[in-house]
C-alpha cells in the first residue's frame, strides 16, 4: 500500500483526523482526541506505529520482520511498522482497524456515540 492510500485509509475512518502536534512529521492519525496512528513518511522505509493488544503485539513482532516495539512508545501496546511491502495491504489494514478499535474502546459512551457506533461499539467503516 502506498503512503497516499495508507494516509486515506487511516482518515476513513469514522471521526478520524489528521494532526501534526510535533511538526511537519510524523502524520497523526486521531480519534475522540486520541492517538491511534502516527505515520513517518520521511523515515526510509516509511513507517507506522500502531496500538496493539500486548499479546498480539507480540505475536506480529514474531511473525513480521517488519514489525518491532513502538517507537519512542509504550513497548507493550504499541508496534512500529515498517513499510516496506513485504506486509500484505490487508493485514496492514487489519493492524489499522485493531488500533483504531482499541482507541475508540477507550472514549466515553457519549465520544462512542457521536462517532455513530452506539455507546457500547465502536463505529463502522463508511463505505
Amino acid at each position: 500500500m502506498d503512503l497516499a492510500a495508507l494516509q486515506r485509509y487511516l482518515l476513513s475512518l469514522p471521526g478520524a483526523i489528521e494532526d501534526h502536534p510535533f511538526g511537519p512529521q510524523p502524520l497523526v492519525a486521531k480519534v475522540g482526541g486520541k492517538i491511534f496512528a502516527l505515520l513517518s513518511a520521511d523515515a526510509k522505509p516509511p513507517e507506522i506505529s500502531l496500538k496493539c493488544e500486548p499479546a498480539h503485539a507480540q505475536f506480529l513482532r514474531d511473525s513480521f520482520p517488519a514489525v518491532r516495539p513502538g517507537y519512542h512508545l509504550n513497548k507493550e501496546h504499541w508496534n512500529t511498522v515498517r513499510l516496506d511491502g513485504s506486509i500484505e495491504d490487508a493485514g496492514l489494514r487489519a493492524m489499522v482497524d485493531e488500533s483504531y478499535r482499541l482507541v475508540v474502546g477507550g472514549l466515553s459512551k457519549a465520544a462512542r456515540a457521536q462517532l455513530g457506533g452506539g455507546p457500547s461499539e465502536p463505529p463502522t467503516r463508511k463505505r
